[in-house]
């Protein structure tokens, strides 16, 4: 069992002075990432598929023990009926092969019009993707939630040790109707809110690994009723031998490795993990932890 702790991105220049440091230049963000964390949510190629050029530079700047946790692009999972592109799934698992044991779990992000009025068209996608390619299925529609299309999802899964992705973003919810935010920055941080599913949380396991989204509050204090009720989970799910896969967000960006470094913290509280590599720094970072006014 392993702890992966990450965030959706590395290049960000608002990391620099803080969680990367002063001085670093955007070419070294991804080297100086893996030494601090251990995955990375890969929403670049939901976009674009890197260049073959690309690739290598990931596997030359992390270490073995990284994974990349790459998205499945969106002509593939955002352009109706999923069936009709096994073959370009295929071709897309192929071109990230050579990150070999970098590859981590790949992310299929379902858009919230696909129903399970479409679960037959979801099995066919799933029985026909790579087997030796782990993957984590995040659907949007509400229907998914209700118990009969939960279920069922959740056996579909199962069957082929395919894990569904729980998103989290009860954290930035709390911001709704907050007036101390009016006429600040953290007002724009609601449009960012609102581009997150508001969904249902369960715990979800349905493979030998798990794969949680967490979008975290811009002040660390807000996430801590949120992040006491998973670290039991994680906890719970790595004394049973599951990978745990955790990424963390959050509106602005600036907070979301620290909260990946919170959940490890408190996680290793619990029970006996590998130290985050971050740990052996000699100068640890510390968080930048913006104001309202």
């Amino acid at each position: 069992m392993t702890l992966y702790l990450g965030c959706p991105i590395w290049s960000f220049k608002g990391w620099v002075g803080s969680f990367y440091p002063k001085g670093t230049k955007p070419t070294d963000f991804l080297h100086e990432y893996a030494q601090r964390l251990t995955t990375i949510e890969g929403n670049t190629t939901f976009y674009a598929i890197p260049a073959a050029k690309t690739i290598e530079s990931w596997a030359e700047q992390t270490p073995e023990t990284f994974r990349f946790c790459l998205k499945i692009p969106k002509a593939i999972s955002h352009n109706g009926i999923l069936k009709d592109y096994i073959d370009r799934a295929a071709e897309f698992v192929n071109i990230m092969r050579p990150l070999a044991s970098r590859l981590g779990p790949m992310f299929l992000q379902l858009p919230p019009s696909y129903s399970p009025k479409l679960i037959a068209d979801l099995a066919a996608f799933l029985a026909a993707f790579p087997k030796d390619v782990r993957l984590g299925v995040e659907v949007r529609h509400l229907d998914w939630f209700e118990d009969e299309h939960r279920n069922a999802l959740n056996k579909l899964l199962a069957n082929h040790n395919m894990e569904r992705v729980v998103i989290d973003t009860r954290p930035i919810r709390e911001l709704a109707g907050d007036e101390s935010i009016k006429g600040s920055a953290y007002e724009s941080l609601l449009e960012a809110r609102e581009r997150k599913p508001n969904v249902p949380v369960f715990e979800e396991v349905t493979a030998d690994f798990t794969f949680l989204r967490f979008i975290g509050h811009p002040e660390m204090s807000h996430n801590q009723p949120w992040m006491n009720e998973w670290t039991p989970r994680i906890a719970d799910q790595l004394s049973a031998g599951l990978d745990a896969f955790v990424f963390c967000h959050s509106p602005d960006n600036l907070l979301a490795p620290f909260i990946a470094k919170e959940f490890h913290q408190q996680i290793s509280s619990r029970i006996k993990i590998a130290p985050l590599p971050w740990d052996d720094l000699e100068t640890p970072s510390e968080p930048y932890q913006p104001t309202l006014f």
